[in-house]
């Protein structure tokens, strides 16, 4: 299956505010679902954070079609350092192996655009597949609480 990453446009929020209101969605987030976000509140947040200077997000396609289906964002960009985050959004597509390859190439893009030198990430113990996925693309455990891991890769 082709996957390929593009900048997040406005036109996304039609897709995404769906996954917003996902409860089941955002359990794996580790964030308590407690707000209905509307289609507006949702193209606001997209119109809002193509601005930002210290963040990189990208849709994740797959297909021929190039099928909108979930974020992968670097943010909090500074002084070398970003702080990671994947939302497959889509539930058919949970499991398929694109948030590893998602990840992939948001891991390149940093390398050769960006001055980057390490990126963060938490992910919570429970969701084991996204644990895979951060192991398997590089990530190594920093520390770790009862309900969090906190890891890192290093781009140099």
């Amino acid at each position: 299956m082709v996957i390929c990453l593009r900048k997040l446009e406005e036109k996304d929020a039609k897709i995404s505010w769906k996954w917003r209101n996902d409860p089941e969605v955002w359990k794996q987030t580790g964030r308590k679902w407690n707000n209905v976000v509307t289609y507006d509140i949702e193209r606001d947040w997209i119109k809002k954070v193509r601005k930002e200077n210290d963040s990189i997000r990208f849709a994740i396609c797959v297909g021929d079609s190039k099928e909108y289906i979930g974020n992968i964002q670097l943010t909090n960009i500074k002084k070398g350092s970003a702080k990671f985050h994947l939302f497959i959004g889509d539930k058919k597509f949970w499991g398929k192996g694109i948030g590893s390859r998602a990840t992939e190439l948001l891991i390149e893009y940093a390398k050769t655009h960006t001055s980057i030198k390490e990126i963060e990430l938490l992910v919570m113990k429970e969701n084991k597949a996204a644990l895979r996925v951060y192991e398997k693309s590089g990530f190594i455990i920093k520390n770790a609480d009862n309900k969090n891991i906190s890891m890192i890769y290093k781009l140099e």
